[in-house]
């Protein structure tokens, strides 16, 4: 789904929804798009080419979204499960995290820099294509994450790298940061080989489980 679309399906869905309205979860794919955070700088922008960049309201910098990446949206009624930002974002971050552990990739949170990133050691590496900052060295970024809270209501949500062509994270400072490796669950030694559909799937059902059950 075009990014663009997607976006304003959200924020139609959070302004519009009633008080006793079901949350959902929005397991998506992407065309190629750079997105902006509201804390965005044009600088971390490297060359774009003829990928569009589009500004949005979530938190983070900028990210790449594309083709072989599942991008989970969670829009959820926080305030009605009782849960803060930070618990979200913790329980975002575990679902991921269990969902990569199936794979057999261990994965870890990094204190202030939401997202997840390759444990050390790292697993078995498979061929990086080349890739500029594609790597399969600890410390590698494989799920980024980003929110916006409107009434107490979440959307946006997190992205999990599956099997796809990292390149275009070397014209841009993933999540700000300069030089900052990104890899996928392919490039981590993911076993069995990972399906963009299998991986959708464990997702949702790891965010449904961690967000309705009391930690």
């Amino acid at each position: 789904m075009p990014y663009a679309q997607a976006l304003q399906a959200m924020r139609e869905f959070t302004a519009q929804r009633s008080a006793d309205q079901a949350d959902e979860i929005w397991l998506l794919e992407h065309d190629p798009v750079f997105t902006q955070g509201l804390a965005g700088k044009a600088e971390h922008v490297l060359t774009a080419g003829d990928i569009p960049v589009i500004q949005t309201e979530r938190g983070g910098q900028v990210t790449y979204h594309g083709p072989g990446q599942v991008v989970a949206y969670t829009l959820i009624d926080l305030a009605r499960l009782g849960l803060g930002v930070r618990d979200m974002v913790c329980r975002l971050e575990a679902a991921a995290i269990d969902t990569c552990a199936q794979w057999q990739v261990p994965v870890m949170r990094k204190p202030g820099a939401p997202g997840l990133y390759l444990r050390d050691p790292a697993p078995a590496a498979g061929p990086i294509d080349n890739d500029p900052v594609a790597s399969d060295r600890p410390g590698a970024k494989i799920a980024s994450l980003g929110l916006k809270i409107s009434r107490g209501r979440s959307y946006h949500g997190i992205a999990l790298n599956v099997d796809m062509d990292l390149s275009p994270f070397g014209c841009i400072n993933p999540c700000g940061y300069a030089g900052l490796p990104v890899t996928d669950l392919r490039r981590a030694g993911a076993r069995p080989v990972p399906r963009l559909a299998d991986v959708g799937q464990a997702l949702g059902a790891a965010l449904a489980r961690h967000l309705y059950t009391a930690p």
